[in-house]
């Protein structure tokens, strides 16, 4: 993927992203590039600049921060509801689907987990009025 800063003839400066280059020349040749203020067809590629690392005004670089580490609100939040949910919480990996609708039907203990289900299971799961809702983030247990 690439992402390319666009220009309209009527000066509107947005960003766009394309699966190549010769994606973002095949869409403008066929005429399928439009201004996402105006609408205007008339869209080219603007001058960019990349993204480059701020330094201090001492001119040393900001110190690295580990990526592991969340640096935003949001990020800090999504960490601390992530760490509540795992020590509350059983996780029952791909067998999430099964331990729900057991758990729903009577036949299994109640208690709080968290897993993974494929698509059509957590469709289904949803129709037949569990109460299930995915989580913003990934298990720990599939993260490097």
């Amino acid at each position: 993927m690439i992402r390319y800063t666009l220009q309209c003839e009527n000066e509107h400066r947005f960003d766009s992203w394309f699966p190549s280059a010769s994606g973002f020349e095949a869409l403008k040749a066929a005429g399928q590039l439009e201004c996402a203020i105006c609408g205007s067809k008339k869209v080219e590629k603007s001058l960019m600049a990349p993204p480059v690392a701020q330094t201090r005004k001492t001119g040393e670089p900001a110190p690295e921060r580990p990526l592991s580490q969340p640096q935003s609100e949001a990020e800090q939040a999504l960490a601390a509801m992530r760490r509540e949910i795992e020590k509350n919480s059983d996780y029952v990996g791909m067998n999430f689907a099964t331990e729900a609708r057991a758990m729903h039907e009577g036949t299994a203990k109640k208690r709080a987990i968290h897993g993974e289900a494929k698509p059509e299971e957590a469709r289904k799961l949803l129709e037949d009025g569990l109460p299930v809702l995915p989580l913003p983030f990934v298990s720990t247990r599939k993260t490097n």
